[in-house]
């Protein structure tokens, strides 16, 4: 006669319900994020045009794009190795307002992520707002309301030299009320490493940014 089937043993019965249980969340998991995802990402989308908004006034469009020595790449294209991102804003009439794009430096405390404007007429920076940061409150956080520091990105020099593959000047921050060139930032009094660390991620960022974009500032004109 056929052996009789053992019955299940508790720790046997447990293992499985928990199982069941898992592979239920996990499911429920993976439809929750597929169903989010798009809202995240519109919400992601919208945080970054008031950003971009905010930093080039006027503006009420904008694309994301790519630029490389190969030339201009659309959202959602394949951007080649060495290709640097940027946003391109345009007015109701659809005229470039200007060009924006994301730098970052190391702080006291953490990176100092920020979102710059540049002005290709002007060859110049002229937009400044902070993306994200976590220095010292009353202190290195007075890069984002502190009028002084902020009247640094009224005009920071963003001009190339001669042959076109660098910033002319690059941009560095000074002591505190020393600063007589465009291109320097006057350093914030007790918070200079975060003054620091704004100047070298624009300058980083700049740098590689503008010779790239210089060839096809007229390509980006009226929205094309």
């Amino acid at each position: 006669p056929p052996a009789p089937v053992q019955p299940a043993t508790p720790s046997t019965a447990m293992v499985r319900t928990l199982g069941l249980v898992a592979t239920v969340c996990g499911i429920l998991l993976v439809l929750t994020y597929q169903n989010t995802l798009e809202a995240i990402n519109a919400n992601k989308r919208i945080a970054l045009e008031r950003a971009v908004f905010k930093v080039i006034p006027g503006a009420k469009t904008m694309k994301t794009l790519h630029v490389s020595p190969a030339g201009l790449v659309p959202e959602g294209g394949a951007a080649p190795a060495g290709a640097v991102k940027f946003y391109a804003a345009y007015d109701q009439a659809g005229q470039l307002k200007g060009l924006a794009a994301e730098a970052a430096g190391m702080g006291y405390a953490d990176m100092v992520r920020v979102l710059y404007a540049y002005n290709p007429a002007k060859q110049a920076i002229d937009g400044f707002g902070v993306v994200g940061h976590r220095e010292t409150p009353g202190i290195g956080d007075k890069i984002i309301f502190d009028k002084a520091f902020l009247k640094n990105f009224e005009a920071l020099d963003g001009r190339l030299n001669a042959a076109g593959d660098a910033l002319a000047n690059p941009v560095k921050v000074v002591k505190h009320g020393t600063k007589q060139n465009a291109w320097e930032i006057d350093a914030i009094s007790g918070a200079t490493v975060t003054s620091r660390a704004v100047a070298r991620g624009i300058n980083d960022s700049a740098g590689k940014l503008v010779p790239l974009l210089a060839p096809h500032v007229d390509k980006l004109q009226g929205g094309q």
